[in-house]
C-alpha cells in the first residue's frame, strides 16, 4: 500500500506544482539531470553484479525482449502508415518498448503473487535497464540526429551517457573490487528514482494537450497494456512454458512505459509531452489492466 500511495503521491504532487506554477518553469530538468546522471547510475552498481544467470532466468530474461523487438516492429509499421516525424517516432520506440519493471512492478508483482516472486521479477527489470542503457540510447540519438547517423556518431555519444558508463563498469569493476560495501550509499540513491521521475512527470503533464496527440496516444496504451503482455502470453504457450515464472514475466510486460525511458525521451527532445503522457495515463490505466491479465493468465498459464 505504502508504494501506491508513493506512485500516485510523486505524481500528483508534480502535477500539482504545475497547475499553480509553483517552481521555475525549467526546474523539471535539474530533476532529470539527478535521475539520469547519479541515481540510475547507482542502479546499475548495485543490480548488475548480482545477477547470477542459470537456465530458470531465461524466459524472464527473454520477454522484455520481446516487447523491445515488438514495439519496434509496431511502431516502424505504424509510422510508414501515419508519416510521423522521427521524434515522435522516438518518443513511441522509448514507450512502447520498455516497461516500468521496478517503481510500479515489484509492488505489483507482491499484490499478485509473492516477496518470492521478485526473484523472477528482478530478471526482467534487469534486462529492462540492460535494453535502456543500450538499444534505448541508440534508439533516441537516432531519432534526435537523423536516421542517416553514424555507429561512430551512436558509440561516441553513448559512451559519455553516465547511465551506459556506469552499466559498463557494473559488468567489469566486479571482477576486481567487491562494491557490496557500498551498497548501502546506492540504495539510498535508487530510492530517489521513482518519486523524483515522477514528480518531473508531472511537472511536465499537461492533459488539455492529449487531443493533439490522440491517435498516437490511443496506439502506444493499446501497444503497451495490451498487445506487449500477450505477445509474451503467445511466447510462453507456443514454449509450453506454466507457473510463476512466466506469470510474473508476463505481469512485467503488462506494466506501464517506464518512467525513466520518458526522461530519456525529454533529454533528446523525442516528444516529451507524448512520452510523458504515455507514463501519466498509462499508470492509472495499468491498475485495471493488470487484472484484467491476472485473470487471463490464470486461465492460460
Amino acid at each position: 500500500m505504502v508504494n501506491f500511495i508513493l506512485i500516485a503521491g510523486s505524481l500528483l504532487m508534480g502535477l500539482l506544482f504545475n497547475i499553480f506554477g509553483s517552481l521555475p518553469r525549467d526546474s523539471y530538468k535539474g530533476i532529470n539531470a539527478w535521475v539520469l546522471f547519479v541515481a540510475l547510475p547507482a542502479l546499475s552498481l548495485k543490480y548488475i553484479p548480482a545477477i547470477e544467470w542459470s537456465h530458470h532466468m531465461i524466459f524472464p530474461a527473454i520477454a522484455p525482449i520481446i516487447g523491445w523487438v515488438g514495439a519496434w516492429l509496431a511502431v516502424t509499421a505504424y509510422a510508414w502508415k501515419f508519416k510521423i516525424d522521427n521524434a515522435t517516432k522516438g518518443a513511441l520506440k522509448l514507450s512502447l518498448g520498455l516497461a516500468n519493471t521496478s517503481f510500479l512492478g515489484f509492488p505489483l508483482v507482491v499484490a499478485y503473487f509473492n516477496e518470492e516472486a521478485l526473484s523472477i521479477a528482478i530478471i526482467s527489470d534487469q534486462m529492462t535497464f540492460i535494453l535502456l542503457t543500450t538499444v534505448g540510447i541508440i534508439t533516441a540519438l537516432r531519432a534526435a540526429d537523423g536516421e542517416t547517423v553514424s555507429a561512430k556518431v551512436i558509440i561516441k555519444k553513448a559512451v559519455k551517457f553516465p547511465p551506459f558508463i556506469a552499466f559498463v563498469f557494473a559488468l567489469i569493476l566486479p571482477n576486481f573490487f567487491d562494491l557490496s560495501p557500498i551498497n548501502p550509499l546506492l540504495d539510498r540513491l535508487i530510492a530517489t528514482v521513482g518519486p523524483l521521475a515522477l514528480f518531473s512527470i508531472g511537472l511536465q503533464l499537461k492533459f488539455s494537450e492529449w487531443r493533439s496527440e490522440w491517435r498516437n496516444l490511443t496506439f502506444g496504451l493499446l501497444f503497451k497494456l495490451f498487445v506487449s503482455p500477450a505477445l509474451v502470453l503467445l511466447a510462453a504457450i507456443l514454449f509450453k512454458i506454466k507457473g510463476t515464472i512466466p506469470q510474473v514475466s508476463m505481469l512485467e510486460a503488462a506494466m506501464p512505459t517506464l518512467v525513466t525511458g520518458s526522461l530519456l525521451a525529454d533529454e533528446y527532445k523525442l516528444n516529451p509531452q507524448l512520452a510523458n503522457l504515455m507514463v501519466g495515463l498509462g499508470i492509472f490505466i495499468s491498475f485495471l489492466s493488470t487484472a484484467f491479465w491476472w485473470y487471463i493468465m490464470q486461465l492460460l498459464l
